[in-house]
């Protein structure tokens, strides 16, 4: 082990605690691993990781991190951890409320606490694509940034624990949203014989260029100020209307395009038809 390397604690080895425990041995650091299974441990203890009995046993080490399924799941782990006075990274998905709960509970047990949130599938942890979301306690974070440096970019957004949670969820909102209007799209090009392989090109095209919108967005929902002269929110809703129109009559669902058109003509009828489509934020708060 090199004088920089740490003893790091991992609780929990399902698909994505086994890439982190893998990707800090590969580093070089010594990992003491605790899962509910002890089987899963078997390849990386292979790779040269310690299996701990107890949660308590894994938490000894310099730094512990906890990727468990559920934070209900993982609150009995912590709490048999013994943690206090030790460094506890959480990774555990949950919403904002729940990780703000678990840093008062971490602050009650003097424990050093930063909560995160992992923007990556497993296969990229320890490679440059993956990024980490961190919130809560700075002076821990940079403590811990040579460990979190190994899993992926780390970027820390602030005091607030559930701040990571908070743009985990809104990024992938973004996501969800970008897809779901692709798989619709892919259905009503698809009534006609075109396939994906032809308008997925055309599509990558159109998001990119869709991208480039998005900062004067933020500008505009920033100030509130929506007057706008290039593309106001009655054209784009009455266009909406047409894409409902359109897929229903090509027999597919409207769902998709139904849920925006639905939005859309409530912030028409709240007064912002001339207004840009950012006003639509209005109706969305």
């Amino acid at each position: 082990m090199g004088e920089s390397a740490k003893q790091v604690g991992v609780l929990g080895l399902g698909r994505m605690g086994a890439a982190l425990a893998g990707a800090l041995l590969g580093a070089g650091h010594d990992v003491v691993v605790w899962n509910r299974s002890p089987v899963k441990a078997g390849p990386l203890l292979d790779r040269g990781a310690r299996l701990a009995a107890t949660p308590a046993e894994a938490a000894s080490a310099d730094v512990v991190l906890s990727c468990l399924s559920t934070y209900d799941t993982q609150r009995p782990v912590l709490e048999a951890a013994a943690l206090a006075g030790r460094t506890l990274v959480n990774l555990t998905s949950g919403t904002p409320e729940q990780a703000r709960d678990v840093a008062k509970w971490a602050s009650s047990q003097g424990i050093n606490y930063v909560d995160g949130v992992i923007m990556a599938v497993p296969q990229g942890i320890g490679t440059p694509s993956a990024r980490i979301l961190y919130g809560g306690s700075e002076t821990t974070f940079a403590a811990q940034r040579d460990v979190l440096e190994v899993l992926g970019e780390p970027v820390f957004l602030g005091a607030d624990a559930g701040l990571a949670a908070l743009y985990d969820l809104a990024l992938l909102g973004i996501m969800w949203s970008t897809m779901g209007g692709f798989l619709h799209a892919l259905a009503l090009v698809g009534t006609e014989g075109v396939t994906p392989e032809k308008f997925t090109p055309m599509a990558l095209s159109w998001l990119s260029a869709v991208g480039g919108f998005l900062p004067g967005i933020g500008t505009q929902v920033a100030s509130g100020a929506y007057e706008t002269d290039v593309s106001a929110l009655d054209i784009n809703a009455a266009g909406l209307g047409l894409l409902v129109e359109t897929s229903r009559a090509q027999g597919i669902g409207t769902t998709v395009p139904a849920a925006l058109q639905e939005l859309f003509d409530r912030a028409v009828a709240a007064g912002h038809g001339a207004h840009a489509i950012a006003s639509v934020i209005e109706e969305i708060r």
